[in-house]
């Protein structure tokens, strides 16, 4: 358990570093002078100096290589890029899908969206652009690399993607047990494709993308595009099975096994690399 345990304390630190500086930068955006998006440079100057020091750079030199190991930023040739954007891709299709049809049979937690009527469309693009891609970059560093890595080594990629999900889950602040699955899904989808490549740089941008998704589709909707059931009329045991509902299940089926054959590809690709 001294694995599991130190892994998931260093790994919450990790997190902690880049999204609390993240999260006063931006509220503080959200307070003084809103109409300039000052807390892109601001963060940015912040993001380089924290990937350069999770990557093995700076003092102490005493603990640069285990930095440097357990962040797990490898490059990769392109096509084991390639083949790892198409698995995590299709991964988070069938993700959308099976949330979409999971919400046509019990209502999922809503996600709540912030006031932003009073801020300029511009500022609001460029930080939903700069949320997403902090989120890409300190999440999978902090998850699939310093908390994913050193589980997974002793116990395997089942219990590491377990365990990763679920503080995945808690760190979000909306965790409940209905909404279990969809963290261990993520941690999955994301935590394979860094299992078989041993690097998280396709991850944080396959995360990144999701991210910037699902921001997009929030500000603009109101909710996510996957909560397609507004009130309880609307779920599949007062409607009954309509053509939508055995539409989605067909995608989901579908994107399912694209996606399991597209892991399976990805592994025999980037296998020679790890």
């Amino acid at each position: 358990m001294g694995t599991i345990i130190e892994a998931v304390l260093i790994g919450m630190l990790v997190m902690l570093a880049g999204t609390v500086p993240w999260d006063i930068v931006i509220l503080g955006n959200f307070r003084f002078f809103p109409s300039v998006p000052w807390a892109l440079p601001v963060i940015g100057v912040y993001m380089w100096l924290y990937w350069r020091y999770l990557s093995g750079r700076g003092e102490p030199q005493s603990t640069a290589a285990t930095r440097r190991d357990r962040h797990r930023a490898n490059r990769l040739p392109t096509r084991t890029w390639m083949w790892s954007l198409i698995a995590g891709g299709l991964g988070i299709v069938a993700l959308v899908l099976a949330l979409k049809l999971a919400n046509r049979m019990v209502l999922l937690p809503r996600q709540e969206v912030p006031d932003l009527s009073q801020m300029p469309v511009a500022t609001i693009v460029v930080l939903l652009i700069t949320s997403s891609a902090v989120a890409g970059l300190v999440e999978e560093s902090a998850f699939r690399g310093y908390m994913q890595g050193p589980i997974e080594k002793r116990y395997g990629p089942l219990i590491a993607i377990l365990i990763t999900g679920t503080m995945f889950g808690i760190a979000h602040f909306d965790f409940t047990l209905m909404l279990w699955p969809y963290y261990v899904a993520v941690a999955a989808i994301y935590g394979m494709v860094v299992y078989l490549t041993n690097s998280i740089l396709p991850a944080i941008v396959l995360h990144m993308s999701g991210n910037l998704y699902s921001n997009y589709d929030l500000w603009v909707n109101g909710r996510a595009e996957w909560q397609a059931a507004k009130d309880a009329s609307e779920l599949v045991w007062r409607t009954g099975a309509d053509a939508s509902f055995w539409t989605t299940l067909s995608a989901l089926a579908a994107a399912t096994a694209l996606c399991v054959g597209a892991y399976f590809k990805l592994a025999r690709v980037a296998q020679p690399q790890k």
